[in-house]
């Protein structure tokens, strides 16, 4: 399935900024269960996300974020970098195909790798970051089993959130490679600050498609957001 076609616009804007780059998708759960201050407080997260990115110029220059929500599935926000990552305004509502979702940001992790290589631009092993605080409403076993093989290939690192209320054995058939973490009580800002910390040690390392891909990356422990 591809998604993502090449646009004179991705020739300038490779061409502007030819650093390696660091893809990260959000894969974020927008179903009913997270309306009122679940929904407020993860927008509030992805801005200050976006900020801490900023913050940092050769993360702001390597790092680029797309947003993938679910229910129903949609792209809230394609691959950019930070000063180009404008964070959707997420709505609560619908149910929870996590499933379809998952497979959808797999797919765009695969055509945005093939952009960079048609580009000459080497990559950092992109990164899947699922936030969800219920179980899947959908056929979620072939995303999982993908995202496993996926994660035990070497081709992106996955990481699953749960809030409260979510199906943490479900989650944890996403990844062979590490256990779901619990979000302790709505600490979004706090977990979206860890990930940029994280996307900035990756970003100032060599690790990239270009530079000992295999070699492994020491990321800041997650602390004080997490729940025990």
């Amino acid at each position: 399935m591809t998604l993502i076609q090449q646009t004179p616009f991705d020739s300038a804007r490779f061409a502007d900024n030819p650093e390696p780059r660091c893809p990260c998708v959000l894969v974020l759960d927008t179903s009913g269960s997270m309306s009122g201050d679940p929904i407020r407080q993860l927008n509030e997260g992805m801005q200050a996300f976006r900020d801490e990115l900023l913050q940092d110029e050769l993360a702001a220059r390597r790092v680029e974020v797309a947003v993938v929500t679910f229910g129903p599935v949609r792209i809230a926000a394609p691959f950019s970098t930070p000063d180009l990552f404008f964070p959707p305004k997420l709505n609560a509502g619908g149910d929870t195909p996590m499933g379809a979702a998952v497979t959808h940001a797999l797919a765009m992790i695969e055509d945005q790798k093939a952009l960079y290589r048609a580009n000459g631009i080497a990559y950092f092993r992109p990164w899947v970051f699922l936030i969800t605080d219920g179980a899947p409403t959908d056929r979620y076993e072939p995303a999982a089993m993908a995202a496993r093989e996926g994660e035990a290939g070497k081709k992106f690192n996955f990481f699953a959130v749960g809030v409260r209320g979510a199906d943490f054995a479900r989650l944890g058939e996403f990844s062979a490679m590490r256990e779901p973490v619990a979000l302790a009580g709505l600490k979004f800002r706090e977990m979206f600050r860890w990930l940029s910390s994280s996307l900035k040690a990756v970003s100032h390392s060599q690790t990239h498609s270009g530079a000992r891909p295999n070699e492994v990356l020491a990321l800041p422990a997650p602390s004080g957001w997490t729940a025990v």
